[in-house]
């Protein structure tokens, strides 16, 4: 169905059905989400106290609509509690049922107990979201496939490479190579490397702490080929800067770096800036606000609104993606 207003724009033909709202901080995808769905943002109103406690309220009637909540869970943990007090205000305004949208799912590094006496934060998140009242969850990119199993609801996974595909069909596959930061990230990078047909290099690293990289070394031949190193999060950039650096010496001849969500914390800018790395692609799960001149943003806003409105259609989700 086409907007009489604007014959170019495709409108979901069961746009009246839903209603679209978005958390502060991820205002800027809902948006985009919102212009490829041809339909307005709705109107939601945060009031902020003096102490930084804070109250949401939607300043238009969503009874009986599907409503679609944007809000990625990053640092700091304002994100995930504004979200959590706009699925409670949506349940009890009888909202029909309540769709967290989660481009990037926090605290998702968390995902099992690997020490003795940790929590497991993103089970605990989970378990969050589902007692405020969420009835589906979409979200890209899980740090772990198996954090789908920590909803009792259905959780639509999305994937970046619908975006990344289309950019790295333009380098050149006779030079083209794949590889992946950390033994974590193969199944990722054997998935993109099968796909284009292109030889694949994994690094084995050790850490001796959080966020510290111990050793570090290339298991397979570079010499020669343009990398492009993918993963899933880049935090302070310490082991994708440091593979690049391992890629170069072994005889690569560019490394290029392509990664679902940007945290880009603490050092991020100052490493990648001094790095071989020639530009660091990253989704827009996550607004950049670092200073580096080689990091890109790719939108995945027409994703998740394709994914909306195959929701509302009842459509299969997973037959638009490649891998």
């Amino acid at each position: 169905m086409l907007d009489k207003t604007n014959p170019a724009k495709k409108t979901c033909k069961h746009a009246n059905n839903f209603m679209v709202f978005a958390g502060t901080q991820t205002r800027y995808l809902a948006e985009k989400i919102c212009e490829e769905l041809n339909c307005p943002l709705g109107n939601l109103e945060v009031t902020r106290f003096a102490d930084g406690e804070f109250s949401v309220r939607y300043a238009e009637t969503i009874r009986g609509r599907d409503v679609y909540l944007v809000q990625s869970t990053f640092p700091t943990a304002d994100n995930l509690m504004e979200l959590l007090l706009m699925i409670d205000a949506a349940k009890r305004a009888s909202a029909r049922s309540i769709i967290a949208v989660i481009p990037y799912f926090g605290w998702a590094r968390q995902d099992r107990k690997d020490r003795p006496r940790v929590s497991i934060g993103a089970k605990l998140v989970a378990d969050m979201l589902s007692v405020a009242g969420i009835s589906r969850l979409i979200t890209m990119d899980l740090h772990a496939d198996q954090e789908q199993g920590f909803f009792d609801i259905p959780v639509d996974h999305l994937y970046a490479s619908t975006v990344f595909l289309p950019y790295l069909e333009t380098l050149n596959r006779e030079t083209l190579c794949i590889a992946s930061p950390d033994v974590g990230g193969s199944k990722r990078a054997v998935a993109y490397a099968k796909y284009l047909d292109v030889p694949l290099v994994l690094c084995h690293k050790t850490r001796s702490r959080a966020n510290v990289v111990g050793d570090m070394r290339v298991i397979g031949n570079v010499e020669g080929l343009d990398v492009v190193l993918m993963d899933d999060i880049v935090d302070t950039a310490g082991t994708i800067t440091r593979a690049a650096q391992l890629m170069m010496d072994n005889g690569a001849k560019s490394v290029r770096a392509m990664v679902s969500h940007c945290i880009m914390s603490g050092p991020a800018d100052e490493r990648v800036d001094a790095s071989p790395i020639t530009e660091m692609i990253f989704t827009d799960s996550i607004p950049y606000r670092g200073h580096s001149k080689k990091v890109r943003q790719l939108s995945v806003g027409k994703v998740f609104a394709e994914t909306i409105c195959r929701i509302e259609s009842n459509e299969s989700i997973s037959s638009q993606y490649l891998i």
